[in-house]
């Protein structure tokens, strides 16, 4: 994970801080280091009752709770430190790791916010922030932050796939297609790359410009199950319901929880009035994702064709029911996770 490798630099060692308590934290030091972690922190509780300001052992007991996952803990130890040393990014930093652990979004975004004015060209801290401003539904800040992070590091595929989908987010469309249209110009091998161009063109209504991209990026991954999709669902719209299933048929071979193809499948089965393997499909569906209304309104047209009138009116009534309980199963998303 980015944000686990930003914690990796070395405990501190206190020597000047105080011989007593210098003497109890480099001990718990050298116990940490060893895994000994409850002793560790022991020696660095005990280093506070000597001196409550003694900031090694402040630090480190936030460090050490951010590492044993307890994140509470930690955060209180880390709004110490940093009144107590301000200029300390590593500290700025971890208090935000241990806010964003608690889903304490706008708290994160300070800490970290006071760290990347500390180290401005922090592209990893930009990057954990980007997430945690998606997180927060930030959009906006996380597109402006992902542009800069790119200025910095043009050459990394991941920040610009954050840059494209923070712009998405933020419904700037235009920017979104620039972004996704700069990654396929600086990867031009790679699926993924080629594949948003593509995606965020079709999402344009640019389609003679999308198709083909999204066919190469089939091209360049086979085992990737997106462009298969979008290209199976794209031939079921125009009525070319034949062509179709050999790419959706792939997109499920290849990840067969794959619901949107399952039930574009479907359709281009009823389409080509192959109503038996259309149930069989869009049974499947119902049984992998109960939630679905389209299959439920795919089984009704069905049953009415079969004039089997009962069947179709209670698929009809699930499917209203499913469609105001869950809207959002009515447009295909993208499925592949975006980086953190």
């Amino acid at each position: 994970m980015i944000r686990a490798g930003l914690v990796a630099f070395a405990l501190w060692s206190g020597a000047a801080f105080g011989q007593t308590a210098a003497e109890l934290s480099d001990r718990a030091q050298q116990l940490a280091q060893s895994r000994q972690l409850e002793q560790a922190e022991s020696l660095w509780k005990q280093a506070l009752e000597k001196e409550p300001e003694f900031f090694p052992a402040v630090f480190n007991l936030g460090f050490l709770n951010v590492n044993r996952n307890r994140f509470a803990a930690a955060e209180s130890y880390l709004e110490r430190a940093v009144r107590m040393a301000p200029d300390e990014f590593n500290a700025h930093y971890l208090l935000g790791l241990a806010r964003s652990k608690q889903r304490e979004h706008e708290g994160a975004i300070r800490a970290w916010r006071s760290a990347l004015a500390l180290k401005p060209n922090h592209v990893k801290l930009m990057q954990a922030m980007i997430v945690e401003y998606t997180a927060g539904r930030y959009h906006h800040e996380a597109a402006e932050l992902a542009t800069r992070a790119v200025r910095l590091d043009p050459g990394s595929l991941d920040l610009r796939l954050m840059q494209l989908t923070a712009y998405r987010k933020a419904d700037d469309l235009p920017a979104a297609l620039l972004a996704a249209k700069s990654a396929a110009e600086r990867f031009p091998l790679s699926a993924r790359a080629v594949f948003e161009y593509g995606w965020n063109l079709l999402k344009s209504g640019r389609y003679e410009e999308a198709l083909p991209k999204i066919r190469q990026a089939a091209d360049l991954d086979p085992r990737y199950e997106e462009p298969q999709f979008f290209w199976g669902d794209w031939l079921v719209n125009q009525g070319r319901y034949e062509e179709a299933l050999a790419p959706l048929r792939k997109a499920i071979e290849i990840r067969p929880d794959y619901i949107p193809a399952r039930v574009r499948l479907g359709r281009a089965l009823l389409g080509l009035k192959r109503l038996d393997e259309a149930v069989v499909e869009l049974n499947k569906t119902i049984e992998q994702e109960p939630r679905h209304p389209q299959p439920h309104l795919l089984l009704s047209q069905i049953y009415f064709r079969r004039k089997d009138r009962k069947a179709a009116a209670a698929a009809k009534k699930r499917s209203l029911q499913l469609r105001r309980e869950n809207p959002a199963f009515l447009e295909a998303q993208q499925t592949r996770p975006f980086p953190e």
